[in-house]
């Protein structure tokens, strides 16, 4: 049975600049949203969390929460630096790293000798290390299954971690609201609540048919995790699903032909140009347009197809607007879905 550990970074960036600049420590922080009218924050730190601040917030609405809020520039070479030290130090103690991102990974020490093989105290060790060495905090979750230790990362945050060891895993996800399940956004769980679903233990008493005829392939992937069946490894090698481009206007846009120029000319080449490195051993699955609208709601047009073309794009943005039902465009993307890899991975049967 696999021991896995979930790190996640304390808000990584805001954290990093408040590091270096000790005299922002008792202020509300963001860092991004330069452009107070148009941009968007890449993080906050806590203080800031408690006015309704969020990452990806916009900053004129930030700024209401928070009128104090205390806005960086990202620096990210500098965060690009701190985590290279990070995933190091997570190599002292496996190379069985899963990096998620520059804040966050998962570590499989199931076969790390450390603290009499403990997974509980290697973490702890881990987050010790890092702040030593660092000056930041991490938060942790150990599991037996991959799901649950990044649900279990989140439980004592900041600066904290947080056990599910595999005689608790049953009790614990019957008690887990599905929402905390990676995949359960808004719409599905709302669906989900719509069907008398919304705890662990509810999928766990009824039929998997109703799961999936209710959500196909992920219904199979909700009703496993709630069994406590997540057979996934931890992998070294995370291949790369999809690569995109998207553009924020200055101003909100409401005439479709500007829309498509943009499309056209600056976004397909682009994407293009930043998919150049991912085609020369993969392959183009799907092409998809993203919207999002003036009041922030957001809609996504794919289309299965192997190889770039306008007018697929085209017809795709033409369709995603058309939802918008007259409503003006801050934001367009373009991107590409890349076919799948068979990415061989380690075996552990190893106790607990």
């Amino acid at each position: 049975m696999q021991k896995l550990i979930h790190i996640d970074m304390d808000a990584f960036f805001v954290s990093v600049e408040i590091r270096d600049r000790p005299e922002l420590a008792n202020l509300p922080v963001a860092v991004g949203g330069n452009s107070k009218r148009r941009g968007v924050l890449s993080t906050c730190n806590y203080i800031a969390r408690e006015f309704g601040v969020r990452s990806a917030m916009p900053t004129s609405v930030a700024l209401i929460k928070c009128p104090n809020l205390v806005l960086v520039p990202s620096r990210m070479d500098v965060y690009k630096e701190v985590s290279t030290h990070i995933r190091e130090i997570f190599s002292r103690y496996t190379n069985i790293i899963e990096p998620l991102s520059l804040d966050e990974a998962y570590l499989d020490v199931t076969d790390c000798k450390l603290f009499k093989g403990s997974a509980t105290l290697i973490a702890q060790d881990i987050r010790e290390t890092i702040y030593r060495e660092t000056g930041l905090t991490a938060s942790a979750g150990i599991s037996s299954l991959k799901f649950l230790a990044k649900v279990a990362s989140d439980y004592n945050k900041p600066n904290g971690q947080f056990v599910i060891t595999p005689s608790e895993v049953c009790s614990f996800i019957a008690e887990l609201p599905l929402n905390k399940i990676s995949g359960v956004g808004k719409v599905t769980f709302e669906k989900l609540k719509s069907l008398g679903l919304e705890y662990g233990r509810d999928i766990q008493a009824v039929d998997q048919a109703i799961i999936n005829n209710n959500f196909g392939k992920f219904g199979l992937v909700l009703y496993q995790r709630c069994q406590g069946i997540d057979n996934r490894n931890v992998e070294t090698t995370r291949v790369r699903k999809s690569v995109g481009v998207e553009r924020t206007f200055p101003e909100d846009i409401d005439d479709l032909d500007t829309l498509r120029s943009i499309l056209t000319d600056k976004l397909i080449p682009e994407l293009k140009k930043r998919s150049e490195k991912y085609l020369h051993e993969r392959k183009i699955s799907k092409l998809g347009v993203k919207v999002k609208f003036n009041d922030f709601h957001q809609t996504t047009k794919d289309f299965a197809y192997s190889n770039f073309d306008e007018g697929i794009f085209l017809d795709l943005l033409t369709e995603a607007v058309n939802r918008g039902d007259g409503k003006k465009v801050r934001l367009l993307g373009v991107h590409i879905g890349l076919n799948n890899i068979e990415v061989k991975n380690q075996q552990f049967e190893l106790s607990w």
